[in-house]
């Protein structure tokens, strides 16, 4: 656990200790599993850094309505805690906005986002539950779907503190156009042309908004492209974070 701003932070630091350092940021309503398909096989070649971001998993969440600049800095100290500077990021969806504003203010090797949001936008309540069909018809990835079922069907998730529910309306409601713009890094976007959630136009728009930046859309899939095409999305990884 890290603590900061009297808030306990839980994270994974596993893999090669001396390696690349990756950064995983999950997305709303998620958690550090739902990262770790894409994180686990680079545990011999990678420092991996797998973070449950605050009001999520087992980290606690703000004590007030935090900004995604707020979520990107407490990453930062996170990660100079750590003795970690210019990271690789990937980022889903919340986790993949938060990573952009990340991007526009620090120091990052590579970035790769997953369907991630950036301007405003209202998200379907219907793609919570997706993701558990997404699971289940992924080989090794059952477990996973039968943990998010058991946390989505909790009294906890269904009924987010009033201060959950006004952090997601901030987010959802804050253009990070003028941040994507800020990003220096090479950049590497994966959507689903399916993607109930954010509409695939977004991906192609912010393709041409980050200026060093590629693209790739998986068709038939969801908001969980990254998870439906595993092991293209690890491909992928290790083609493009060295």
């Amino acid at each position: 656990m890290y603590k900061y701003k009297d808030i306990e932070i839980n994270y994974k630091d596993i893999g090669l200790k001396d390696g690349s350092p990756i950064v995983y940021l999950h997305g709303w309503g998620q958690n550090i599993e739902m990262m770790e398909p894409i994180a686990k096989p680079f545990k011999e070649s990678h420092r991996l850094i797998i973070i449950d971001l605050p009001g999520f998993g087992l980290s606690e969440e703000p004590t007030t309505i935090w900004s995604l600049e707020d979520y990107a800095d407490m990453v930062h100290e996170l990660l100079k805690e750590l003795n970690i500077t210019k990271p690789n990021i990937i980022g889903h969806s919340f986790g993949g906005k938060i990573s952009i504003v990340y991007a526009s203010k620090y120091q990052v090797s590579r970035l790769i986002l997953l369907a991630s949001p950036f301007k405003v936008k209202i998200t379907k309540p219907t793609m919570k539950m997706k993701i558990l069909k997404t699971a289940k018809k992924i080989p090794g990835l059952s477990g996973v779907a039968e943990k998010m079922k058991k946390v989505m069907g909790s009294t906890d998730y269904k009924n987010a503190t009033p201060r959950m529910r006004d952090i997601l309306v901030k987010h959802v409601n804050t253009d990070i156009t003028e941040n994507a713009k800020k990003i220096q890094c090479p950049t590497f976007i994966i959507w689903g042309d399916k993607d109930e959630a954010v509409s695939v136009n977004d991906a192609y728009e912010l393709e041409k908004v980050i200026k060093d930046c590629g693209l790739t859309i998986y068709p038939g899939c969801t908001h969980y492209a990254y998870l439906e095409r595993l092991n293209q999305t690890i491909a992928i990884i290790n083609s493009f974070i060295k």
